[in-house]
């Protein structure tokens, strides 16, 4: 790219076989054909062997292998008599948290992959000397497109023609300020391709103003793409997300801890290093939680699709879970909370009076300008053709425009008749179009605009807004210069002329979307940068309380302190830029709420990529839909809800993982480092305490797909490490009592002092109080009697009980090296998982009463 930079516009249409009217259909797709689609190749989707490659390399599954493979040499190449069940029994562990992670992981995948088809990403390109949209993956070199406000800019192009463009090039330089592009070399060429004005690349984005570009590099020859590795940040990850990584690193130091721990008080109490070595590879496997991945990716999984059925896109998974955690939904009013169908209601002069003259200059406006036509425009357009006005059309040209912004909040056009007379006609919100105006239209006459001229134009504008109307002010004026390259210094010196008023009403779904958030623990606040008589109005209409309003120049004015004090009461923040919708997320966030934020337009973008789950919809301009993790493919606000739930059983259900493992880990080592002291023989053996493992993993595949507790899902759940803590240094010692209690049954109750017949006792006894207490912990409430588990949960346990018994009290066990229980041992049983339920139900009743939390 650095080379062509230097050409002139004429030498790299030569260079590129290129026109300034574009490239002919067959031209592009022979270009296509040879150079690939306009796409990253870290960009690229997954193939399936690659989710596969991802589903089974993970930490815990690389320390099984690392087990089976030292097991293996023990096992099999370094004796003479080869025994292969051992290391079958891990791989099998590996292959079966593999399975499953992957199985569900292609199954999202898969849904995932039909909604988004559905996404619309187009540029508008001339093709066959006809401007056309085609999707971003199709653009090739020398293609010519057209960018207004809003576009994203899909490859590295050098500006052709530009018109007050400014692009924002954070995503590449960091800078908050767009830069303005030009069409011509104004200063001298920069080493850093960024500070060339004349160029525009990939991943940036037209913040205001309209422009026209040739295509110069495309897909990886991109400056994006030959610094995606620099570039590319780690996704930021949630709460949760740091939580789990700590969990797991924390799972894995005690294991490392443990192993030489175990080893060296068996390889000294029993003077059999070998088989002291082995079995503390076996509790190594024991402690790995290798179904954490599995859990996790199967209930965000589920969650996805589950939000697929109802036309939701999760681009970010871990972003489900953020929507459990979410306690603070801001919200953009136009579009979220309204339909999104405006309608001109009214066109009015300065007393308020209907007025076509009015209309036919807002017209003009709309009808000729180049930008983005928003819904606005689409609404005056059409009002005007319901009388005719498109035949005014031909008495007019275009002469030059300038673009709206967010800054200026108007925009302009300069138009030219039949007869050459020059008219600068201008729209945009009533209080800049006052600035802008030092003249009135009132009666026929065109009179200064003084304090009181001023006085009745606000009054009409402050009547109208009261009722709920959106109200733009029209202003022209006809001193305008022939020979002129025109800029926002014109807008000046006007004749204000009247009003158009907008009604865009609440969506059905919005009063009771908000009202069923907040009997979820999430608050509705509104960031608008519409007036503030037009908010209130809608927000009213929509259960959202309008008693303290905030309007942007207060936020401009108010410290990062006073800020963070106006978020406690104020639901309502009117007329803001996108920098202060953005600076008010910050300040909830920094309040140590969890905040989503919903938008679908350009000033929606700051927002949405500073909140911790950002929602858009399909028909949101580009940048918006690019900075959301969430797209809504229609616009029911009710899904809102139904993410809320789906994070929130997503968090509980890894919870409910979470600390039954660090618990039962934390439990299991004082169990095996007790019983390695006192007993004659190894506590169990390799083989038995992998099968153990085995079974205890079947058990638990059909968590993710649990039930959560309705009193569960009432309030927002958020990571919390002490809880996880205190949890495990209560229930762990617990479940070691019930241990050294089957001890003492087994050893001096049943008389089980040879080994065969001890492994037996707590092999049966060990796995199915580990499906016991997959009950316990699952709810708050009595199992069973006020929470049913889920039929796959259900299935998954009683098989693995049935396992287990039938292991254990029969001739199977001797396949394991055990003896088979006798029929009576199962009284002791019953009484000690009896007594073990009983004991998790009391400490539950009393952990619940003292820290007002379970799982």
């Amino acid at each position: 790219m650095k080379t062509i930079i230097n050409y002139t516009l004429e030498s790299l249409f030569s260079y590129l076989n290129s026109t300034e009217q574009g490239l002919s259909t067959k031209e592009a797709q022979h270009r296509l054909a040879e150079n690939g689609p306009n796409i990253l190749s870290n960009k690229k989707p997954q193939t399936s062997f690659q989710r596969l490659i991802e589903a089974t390399i993970n930490p815990f599954n690389v320390i099984l292998l690392v087990v089976a493979l030292v097991t293996a040499m023990t096992d099999i190449f370094l004796t003479s008599k080869p025994d292969y069940l051992t290391v079958s029994i891990i791989v099998s562990l590996v292959i079966l948290s593999s399975a499953v992670a992957f199985y569900q992981s292609e199954r999202a995948y898969q849904e995932s992959s039909k909604l988004t088809q559905l996404i619309s990403s187009d540029a508008h390109v001339y093709r066959d000397n006809t401007l056309m949209a085609i999707d971003f993956e199709e653009i090739v070199l020398g293609d010519v497109i057209h960018l207004s406000a809003g576009d994203m800019i899909p490859a590295d192009v050098r500006f052709i023609f530009t018109k007050d463009t400014f692009v924002s090039q954070s995503a590449l330089t960091g800078e908050s300020q767009p830069v303005e592009k030009f069409s011509d070399i104004r200063n001298p060429l920069s080493e850093s391709l960024t500070d060339n004005n004349f160029l525009g690349f990939m991943g940036t984005n037209i913040v205001s103003g309209s422009a026209k570009a040739i295509v110069i590099a495309t897909g990886d020859n991109t400056y994006f793409g030959s610094m995606a590795q620099s570039l590319a940040s780690e996704d930021k990850k949630t709460s949760f997300e740091r939580g789990v990584n700590a969990v797991s690193k924390l799972m894995i130091r005690v294991m490392l801890i443990m192993i030489p721990i175990v080893f060296v008080i068996n390889g000294i109490a029993k003077n059999d290093w070998f088989s002291a070595l082995l079995f503390s590879l076996s509790i190594a496997v024991g402690l790995t939680p290798e179904m954490l991945p599995v859990i996790m990716t199967s209930t965000l999984a589920k969650g996805a699709m589950a939000m697929s059925k109802h036309k939701v896109i999760v681009r970010n998974l871990g972003s489900i879970q953020t929507f459990g955690e979410m306690d603070i939904l801001c919200t953009d009013k136009t579009g979220t909370l309204t339909q999104d169908e405006i309608v001109l209601e009214r066109y009015m002069n300065v007393h308020g009076e209907d007025d076509k003259r009015v209309l036919r200059h807002a017209y003009l406006n709309s009808y000729f300008q180049t930008g983005l036509k928003n819904l606005i425009d689409v609404a005056i357009i059409n009002r005007a053709q319901k009388y005719n006005l498109q035949n005014i059309l031909t008495n007019y040209s275009r002469i030059d425009e300038i673009p709206f912004d967010f800054s200026r909040r108007k925009m302009s056009v300069v138009l030219s008749d039949n007869q050459g007379k020059r008219q600068l006609i201008t729209k945009g919100a009533v209080e800049e179009m006052l600035e802008s105006s030092s003249f009135i239209e009132l009666d026929g006459q065109v009179l200064p605009l003084d304090e009181q001229t001023k006085a009745l134009a606000l009054k009409t504008y402050e009547e109208q807004s009261a009722q709920g109307l959106r109200m733009l002010g029209v202003a022209q004026k006809n001193e305008v210069p022939d020979i002129h390259t025109f800029s926002e210094k014109d807008e000046s010196d006007m004749v204000l002329i009247g009003f158009v008023a907008f009604l865009d009403p609440p969506k059905d779904s919005a009063e009771s979307a908000i009202s069923a958030l907040k009997e979820h623990g999430v608050r509705t606040v509104v960031l608008t940068g519409d007036a503030e008589g037009v908010a209130i109005n809608v927000c009213k209409k929509v259960g959202i309380d309008t008693t303290t309003v905030i309007i942007g120049s207060d936020v401009e004015k108010m410290s990062d302190q006073e800020l963070n004090e106006a978020i406690n009461t104020s639901d309502l923040f009117a007329k803001l830029s996108p920098l202060q919708k953005q600076r008010v997320v910050k300040a909830f966030q920094n309040a140590g709420h969890t905040v989503g934020y919903m938008g679908d337009g350009i000033n929606d973008a700051p927002p949405l990529k500073q909140a911790d789950v950002g929602i858009s919809v399909d028909s949101a301009v580009d940048i918006a839909k690019e900075s959301a993790d969430i797209i809504l493919l229609e616009k029911d606000l009710m899904v809102l809800e139904e993410g809320v739930l789906e994070g929130r059983k997503t968090f509980g259900n890894m919870m409910k993982y979470i600390k039954m493992a660090v618990s039962g880990n934390f439990g299991n080592m004082f169990s095996v480092i007790i019983a390695s002291l006192f007993l004659p023989f190894l506590p169990m053996l390799p083989v038995q305490l992998l099968t153990q493992n085995l079974l205890n993993d079947f058990s638990q595949l059909g968590i993710p797909l649990d039930h959560v507790d309705e009193q569960y899902l009432k309030v927002p759940q958020k990571w919390q490490p002490r809880s996880i803590e205190r949890f495990m240094f209560i229930m762990g010692p617990l479940s070691s009592i019930f241990d050294i209690l089957c001890f003492g049954i087994l050893w001096w109750v049943m008389g089980f002092d040879k080994a065969p017949y001890f492994w037996a006792g707590w092999f049966v006894f060990g796995t199915i109080s580990q499906v016991l207490i997959i009950y316990m912990i699952r709810t708050a409430k009595k199992p069973f009697i006020e929470s049913l588990p889920s039929l796959p949960l259900l299935i998954s346990t009683s098989l693995v009980v049935i396992v287990t018994i039938t292991i254990g009290f029969s001739q199977l066990a001797i396949g394991l090296d055990m003896a088979t229980l006798p029929w009576h041992f199962m009284i002791w049983l019953l009484i000690l998982c009896g007594l073990y339920a009983v004991s998790v139900q009391l400490i539950k009743t009393v952990y619940i009463s003292k820290y007002n939390e379970w799982i």
